[in-house]
């Protein structure tokens, strides 16, 4: 049974407050806020038995396919992984480790982060989440 949470501003209970689905899970909550159950309309309905999360090789990376199999695997699946793409492992270690570390951080930490706040343009913490414009959170 689903409970309801109305806070009066969602942006600032989702993104400031932290409670998104990773701030929910740490409340301990019995059972899933109504508003984050999807409607069954917009459930997607079409999977792919069998298959596997598409594999785009980029040591050819000049070559029209592999920019076609970009785009075929971001509309499929929304998604995909890129090998021999020529960064090193350490590097990509060090970015899981950064991201670990920040999204880690309370939300009063993430917030000074944000376009609004950030101190350099280069460097932002953002989301699309848009409560006026979804049926459901995510």
């Amino acid at each position: 049974m689903a409970t309801t949470l109305i806070p009066s501003d969602l942006t600032e209970f989702v993104m400031l407050q932290g409670n998104g689905v990773k701030g929910l899970s740490e409340m301990g909550l019995k059972s899933l806020p109504s508003q984050y159950i999807q409607p069954l309309e917009e459930i997607m309905i079409n999977v792919l038995p069998q298959e596997s999360i598409p594999i785009i090789d980029m040591s050819n990376w000049d070559d029209p396919k592999v920019q076609d199999s970009i785009c075929d695997a971001a509309e499929k699946w929304g998604f995909f992984q890129i090998i021999n793409h020529g960064v090193p492992p350490q590097v990509l270690d060090n970015v899981k480790d950064a991201t670990y570390r920040f999204y880690g951080l309370p939300p009063e930490e993430k917030v000074k982060y944000t376009k609004e706040n950030s101190s350099t343009k280069h460097v932002r913490y953002g989301s699309s989440f848009s409560p006026e414009a979804e049926k459901a959170l995510e």
